[in-house]
């Protein structure tokens, strides 16, 4: 809730909406295409509960969609540079050093297979296997809020190795098949090389392997990533002796040991579950990058639902005497990739692409997500306690 009268609300919104206009200006060549990208924003954040070409056509006073999709698909600005702009506009408000990078995944529903990268798979979204494109995504959380950074829309084996398909969608020449892990690595690696201040990194157990865990290891960031029950742990370097399966050796742990504790604030107040954390190894951080010292941990991190006793397990790496508690709290970062699935698809359209191509799919979501970052920074600075007043403006208001 904003603690800012709507007077002060209205003119940040309408602020902050002419500085993001201006910020994505040198994207476009012809100043009608940079309108057109300005009135495509303002649709998105519109009232519309569609956000289909027509309904922006409509409330940005165009006689049909023709200019919103010539904007995606034959318009000629890089999709890329506009994240890079969005990224370092939400880092200007919402970044601290322990920010939290959350890495996760959305299913976009589709009918027909000509639109880039469908194909029958898994999706959350839906919870079943159904026809969809799959956009992997990386979101920045820290105190002040949060909101997408990054986005690759994952191209199926089929799709990478089919030139025809390839080029009907002008996928860029030179992609290949890459894994939704190799996804996140090339996010987090876009991250560390644009210096986005972050501390951890957090996501579900599709991330938790090998390579993201050595990538993260090497730039020296604490994760708390997801694992299957079956993820194999073994413990060494003087640490009590721990190996077998995640789900194994849970059933070795004290039942004393397990601790109620709260992942944050929800809805419905604290998400609280039971946790316990496991110790398996103490390494110096110069064995994955020689510029780098100091000890770090690698643990194993379990999660017990209060209600039916599921489990859920978690391989982290964090500095050496890193609480079970700040575990806890990095983990339940991950509410908030979920909070801006689920805004940016309600609200501002996400899933309302209606373009085919590679980089139609590219510029509708990095729009969308423009969008969400203005709404994350008009929050924050909303919510910021006004400067106190002077004794000497108290007497010229008087």
């Amino acid at each position: 809730m904003s603690s800012a009268s709507i007077e002060t609300t209205l003119e940040l919104w309408a602020s902050s909406l002419r500085d993001v206009k201006a910020r994505m200006r040198g994207l476009f060549t012809q100043e009608r295409v940079a309108a057109s990208a300005g009135q495509f924003l303002d649709g998105l954040l519109g009232d519309e509960r569609r956000k289909t070409g027509w309904m922006r056509a409509e409330a940005a006073g165009d006689p049909g969609p023709w200019r919103q999709q010539a904007l995606l698909g034959r318009g000629r600005w890089d999709a890329d540079s506009l994240r890079d702009i969005l990224r370092d506009y939400v880092v200007e408000t919402l970044a601290v050093a322990d920010a939290v990078l959350v890495i996760d995944e959305t299913g976009f529903l589709k009918q027909g297979k000509a639109s880039c990268g469908v194909a029958r798979q898994y999706t959350g979204s839906a919870g079943k296997i159904t026809n969809c494109q799959i956009g992997v995504f990386a979101a920045y959380v820290s105190r002040h809020g949060h909101a997408l950074i990054d986005r690759a829309l994952y191209l199926p084996k089929a799709w990478a190795s089919d030139p025809a398909r390839l080029a009907a969608t002008h996928v860029p020449t030179g992609t290949m098949f890459a894994t939704k892990p190799a996804l996140a690595v090339q996010m987090i690696d876009r991250a560390i090389a644009a210096q986005l201040p972050f501390a951890w990194v957090a996501a579900d157990s599709v991330y938790g392997v090998g390579d993201v865990e050595q990538a993260l290891r090497r730039a020296g960031k604490g994760y708390v990533l997801g694992v299957g029950s079956n993820h194999h742990f073994g413990s060494w370097h003087g640490k009590p002796a721990v190996a077998g399966r995640a789900d194994e050796i849970v059933q070795s742990f004290d039942p004393a040991a397990w601790q109620r504790l709260s992942a944050g604030d929800g809805t419905k107040g604290a998400r609280l579950h039971d946790w316990i954390y496991c110790e398996l190894a103490d390494l110096d951080a110069s064995e994955y990058d020689e510029s780098r010292s100091g000890l770090w941990t690698r643990g194993l991190l379990v999660r017990r639902n209060i209600g039916d006793g599921d489990l859920a397990f978690f391989s982290t790496w964090c500095p050496a005497g890193t609480d079970i508690q700040t575990l806890v709290l990095v983990e339940g970062h991950r509410w908030a990739i979920e909070d801006s699935f689920e805004t940016t698809k309600n609200e501002l359209g996400l899933d309302h692409n209606e373009t085919r191509s590679w980089h139609g799919w590219h510029r509708h979501v990095s729009l969308v997500m423009l969008a969400f970052a203005m709404m994350a920074v008009i929050r924050h600075r909303a919510n910021q306690s006004p400067p106190p007043k002077s004794q000497a403006t108290r007497r010229r208001r008087h």
